[in-house]
């Protein structure tokens, strides 16, 4: 159903709703902007309606939108071998499977010691342990945009942030606003780590290397965002071609986002809405919680900035009061269809790694299983029927998050475990019970 044929938005229910969230969950700072029927309406708690805000991984859109205009102009090839350009990837990996996840690349590098992309893929990228052949799955990775990046200052002779603010963001009518590098802004909003616990807010810097900032470096406002949404929903400035654009927006094959969205485009999250799927990204920087949705149907576009690491939270809750204001938003509903609880197969249990990150499952009762990250406390797992399950937050008792774990299909044996859409693969196997 058209956001036409629906009551008009109450801005006044979504003003006191933001505050009032802002306030529950301990966040600084919000920013919030909606573009429908070509007004942009925005409320702002604590912040000014122009603050750049580190936008974390909402940065791979734009970068992904760059890689496809230079797609539409044949500068790039979505399905050229990147060994063409980038030997040391081998001849089977794709821009496509890049900018989908299903490269079967690790979330993130072992030891980045590169000051510049193309020294990183010299160094880095030959050592990387592959999770699967390209296009075999979906496992989230902030390697494969840091090779986006490299390969779009191959292709325009620029680095990767002239080539956002040259191609991108100036036509946007917006000014490149980056968290590292040579165009680190001092001027953006101050991240803060939120302990809702403890009520603790403290300030925190943003850490992001510099050769990680194709997938995490840019900052910007909610108004900005929504500029950028239109866009990507087919308005002027058009800046990627519509058969690209459209490609940008279609689920992927292979691209089994399970935990993050219901599907993934090039660049693009899928998320089920009321009568019509919504496109975004999510993002999360260093005390910084951001996200982006937009309707290509009817071209309305929401954008979420905020300054505290309880930030998805507040948009979690959210949500739902947009929809009551007669703004129903495309979201992930991440507990939907978890009803029949089992207990936990021994086999669940062991040591799974993603690169350098060691996921290890134990059983912690007889029935949930206890899960750590690189040793630390992360989560307890309750499993349900088809070996998903639900995560309750080691620190903050929340239970929204989901993952699941995979069997191999050639034994049936289990072989990964997916959270927040990156996988990990099981390195001892576990006898079962």
């Amino acid at each position: 159903m058209a956001h036409s044929q629906k009551d008009a938005m109450d801005t006044d229910l979504i003003s006191r709703r933001l505050t009032a969230l802002t306030r529950a969950h301990l966040v600084p700072g919000a920013q919030l902007a909606v573009l429908r029927d070509g007004t942009t309406w925005t409320r702002e708690v604590g912040l000014t309606p122009d603050t750049p805000v580190p936008i974390g991984s909402i940065t791979k859109t734009f970068t992904a939108a760059v890689a496809m205009a230079l797609v539409s102009d044949g500068d790039l090839e979505l399905d050229e071998p990147l060994a063409e350009h980038l030997p040391e990837v081998g001849d089977d990996l794709t821009l496509r499977h890049l900018l989908s996840h299903t490269g079967g690349l690790p979330s993130d590098p072992e030891d980045v010691r590169a000051t510049s992309l193309r020294r990183y893929v010299r160094d880095a990228v030959r050592s990387l342990d592959q999770l699967h052949r390209p296009g075999d799955g979906f496992s989230y990775s902030n390697i494969g945009y840091v090779l986006v990046g490299h390969l779009i200052e191959l292709a325009t002779g620029m680095t990767w942030a002239d080539a956002v603010d040259s191609i991108l963001l100036r036509p946007l009518g917006s000014r490149g606003r980056f968290t590292v590098g040579a165009a680190a802004d001092d001027a953006i909003a101050t991240g803060h780590a939120v302990n809702p616990t403890t009520g603790r807010v403290v300030p925190v810097r943003q850490s992001l290397s510099v050769v990680d900032a194709p997938a995490g470096a840019l900052a910007a406002s909610a108004r900005d965002l929504v500029a950028f949404g239109a866009v990507l929903a087919g308005a002027p400035p058009h800046l990627v071609a519509p058969a690209e654009l459209k490609l940008m927006r279609t689920p992927a094959p292979g691209a089994e986002p399970f935990g993050m969205a219901d599907g993934w485009g090039l660049g693009l999250a899928l998320f089920d809405g009321e009568g019509s799927t919504w496109v975004g990204h999510d993002g999360t920087a260093d005390g910084t919680s951001c996200h982006l949705r937009i309707d290509p149907d009817d071209g309305t576009v929401v954008a979420l900035t905020t300054t505290g690491s309880t930030g998805f939270a507040l948009w979690r809750d959210l949500v739902p009061e947009l929809a009551r204001a007669g703004l129903p938003v495309g979201d992930y509903r991440a507990l939907r269809g978890m009803e029949l609880p089992i207990p936990p197969p021994r086999e669940c249990t062991g040591s799974f790694r993603n690169g350098d990150t060691e996921y290890r499952v134990r059983a912690a009762g007889e029935e949930v299983l206890e899960l750590t990250v690189d040793g630390e406390p992360f989560a307890d797992l309750s499993l349900f029927d088809g070996l998903v399950f639900a995560m309750r937050d080691s620190d903050t008792g929340d239970t929204n998050q989901t993952g699941r774990f995979l069997r191999d299909p050639d034994d049936g044996r289990v072989e990964w475990i997916q959270i927040g859409g990156r996988l990990a693969r099981k390195q001892v196997r576990e006898m079962s019970r």
